[in-house]
């Protein structure tokens, strides 16, 4: 799987420094609604081969294409929040 998801620039998840602009591939394995406060949040498990992310949009109940075993490209900066990796509102592209 690790092999799919390799490129020009893309950090494999297992190797993403924290607080530093990365892109990352892989496949999601779960999507759901977990509101935040108040605010709908859409979650979702981003695995590539070499460890998972958090994937979170802000005010967002839903995004066309975006579902369990879909291929994504992500970039942003990631953080870990209680031991959790977790990239907020990030810049996607489906595969």
């Amino acid at each position: 799987m690790r092999k799919t998801y390799t490129g020009d620039g893309v950090v494999c998840i297992g190797d993403a420094p924290d607080r530093e602009k990365v892109r990352l591939r892989g496949t999601l394995r779960t999507v759901t609604l977990r509101p935040r406060g108040g605010v709908p949040a859409l979650e979702a498990e981003l695995y590539d081969g070499t460890g998972t992310v958090t994937v979170i949009w802000l005010g967002r109940r839903r995004i066309a294409g975006i579902g369990p075993g879909r291929g994504l490209e992500v970039s942003g900066r990631v953080s870990t929040q209680d031991g959790a990796r977790i990239l907020y509102n990030p810049r996607y592209e489906l595969l």
